[in-house]
């Protein structure tokens, strides 16, 4: 036992290698995501204006499409609202299209109630892989002026934001929530949003929770959870159906190690999940732009929609060499 219990935290002597066998492909997509041509369907034109609502007073100018568009060229180019106006009008111009162009105001205002819509692209037909993870997003603050101007600084301010991608690494479910909140509380929320059947959940040693067994058994019975249970688990006397994967990890740990249990349940799958969070703050950046909280959660989704339409412009196919 104590044998297993060394193997369990021993790092591998030798790390697998990989190499990309759709390399030209792949690299063509990392030049398309640099590329600024823009073009419009006869779709979004049609539904850049919204019809008339029927009721009296002012008509609406501007449709969710205008302002999600609006506030995805803001986030992938990192453009203040002004900026972001400035920047939607000056393509409307060149391309000779005779639409009205959100101003920032507006765009502020919309921000906290557009409906972002959700792209089904690319998306497999049957049972997915959802894994789950979180992390921590700054807000706007004082910052260090009202520091040296008060001399009294304040607690850092920040969000978290929860997603969970399948095993291609896109994200099917996001969540925007204060910093206190738990990050196994949000799992009904994350499944709620992914339309299929799950084949297998995996999370880190956070979801390590009896209620998180039941919820995902609930949206999908008889999906495998995977989850690494806590260092001082001990078996459960319950017979339920969702704490027997728990009970089975428990026993392979104890007697297997934790980096032969780690190949062999598909714990692995955790680092799509991490590298979808280090995509997007590497891309669309380490804090939220807006100061209101339904803003925030639509910054969110809007940029959780923007990784995925990069990944539907190529990802690379990889294998393990050596």
């Amino acid at each position: 036992m104590a044998e297993a219990h060394k193997r369990a935290y021993r790092h591998p002597k030798y790390k697998t290698s990989y190499r990309i066998k759709n390399w030209p492909e792949y690299e063509k997509s990392l030049r398309n995501r640099g590329d600024i041509t823009f073009w419009f369907s006869r779709e979004a034109i049609d539904a850049w204006t919204p019809p008339k609502n029927g009721k009296r007073g002012g008509q609406p100018i501007y449709s969710d499409i205008a302002i999600e568009t609006s506030l995805t060229l803001r986030l992938v180019f990192h453009l203040p609202l002004r900026q972001a106006e400035g920047f939607l009008k000056s393509i409307l111009k060149l391309m000779d299209l005779h639409l009205p162009c959100p101003d920032h105001t507006t765009m502020s205002r919309r921000n906290r109630t557009v409906r972002i819509r959700r792209s089904t692209v690319g998306l497999p037909d049957g049972p997915v892989h959802f894994i789950v993870d979180s992390t921590g997003l700054k807000i706007c603050s004082q910052g260090e002026w009202h520091f040296k101007k008060h001399g009294k600084r304040l607690r850092k301010r920040w969000k978290k934001l929860h997603i969970g991608v399948d095993e291609n690494g896109r994200i099917l479910a996001s969540k925007v929530t204060h910093g206190h909140e738990h990050d196994s509380s949000q799992v009904p929320n994350l499944l709620a949003q992914v339309g299929r059947e799950i084949d297998r959940f995996v999370g880190d040693r956070i979801y390590d929770q009896e209620a998180v067994y039941e919820v995902v058994d609930h949206h999908s019975p008889g999906t495998e959870v995977v989850v690494p249970p806590r260092k001082d688990a001990v078996l459960s006397n319950n017979p339920i159906k969702a704490s027997s994967y728990r009970d089975r990890h428990i026993a392979e740990i104890q007697s297997k190690g934790w980096s032969e249990w780690k190949r062999q349940s598909g714990y692995y799958l955790q680092s799509h999940a991490e590298n979808a969070i280090y995509r997007y703050k590497k891309i669309i950046g380490g804090r939220l732009r807006a100061k209101n909280y339904e803003a925030q959660k639509r910054d969110a989704a809007i940029g959780c929609a923007i990784l995925n339409r990069m990944l539907e412009m190529g990802e690379p196919l990889s294998y393990a060499v050596g």
